[in-house]
């Protein structure tokens, strides 16, 4: 009986895109679903503390942009997350409440709410990142030396056209990263 050869990728056909092997209007089935199993492993570590505090998904993210952007006005938080004031206002109460972030009032414009994450609420905030970072670095370190630069053109890649400067300033500035000009 002969032996049967199963190439690893098969011949890509006539018409298929040669970046992603589908046609270009196809949708490309493998990377939608890898970014989802992606995400669900990327927010499980977290998840997992978060629940003893009772705390969810918008908790976290909100401690994530308070912490990594002291005095951050509520409105650009509801900007960036996307999502209405009632639903903030509920998750930030929670925070405020039990301990984690505290509201002040804008020095020029007193009407401004300016958020600032407290020593719990930053230690809480570095102990999630610190789980995702594990996660991020073991994934980059199989890329190779250039994982980081292409995980990010990547991921900006994804940012609507028109969101792509806003969201790499908003980063770059709580990174620390100086001013590209």
């Amino acid at each position: 009986m002969a032996d049967i050869n199963v190439r690893a990728t098969p011949p890509r056909p006539l018409g298929m895109d040669a970046g992603t092997g589908v046609a270009p209007d196809a949708p490309i089935w493998d990377v939608i679903e890898l970014l989802y199993f992606a995400y669900r492993d990327f927010v499980a570590d977290p998840d997992s503390v978060l629940a003893t505090f009772g705390f969810g998904r918008a908790h976290h993210r909100v401690l994530h942009f308070v912490t990594r952007n002291p005095g951050l006005k509520v409105a650009e938080l509801l900007d960036i997350l996307r999502i209405t004031k009632q639903s903030l206002a509920r998750v930030l109460k929670q925070l405020v409440d039990d301990g984690f972030v505290e509201q002040r009032e804008g020095e020029t414009d007193r009407r401004q709410r300016r958020l600032f994450a407290t020593a719990k609420g930053e230690a809480l905030a570095l102990r999630l990142a610190t789980q995702q970072t594990r996660r991020i670095r073991r994934a980059l370190a199989e890329l190779g030396p250039e994982g980081h630069a292409l995980a990010r053109r990547f991921l900006v890649g994804m940012i609507d056209a028109g969101g792509r400067e806003e969201a790499l300033h908003f980063v770059d500035r709580a990174t620390g990263v100086p001013e590209r000009r």
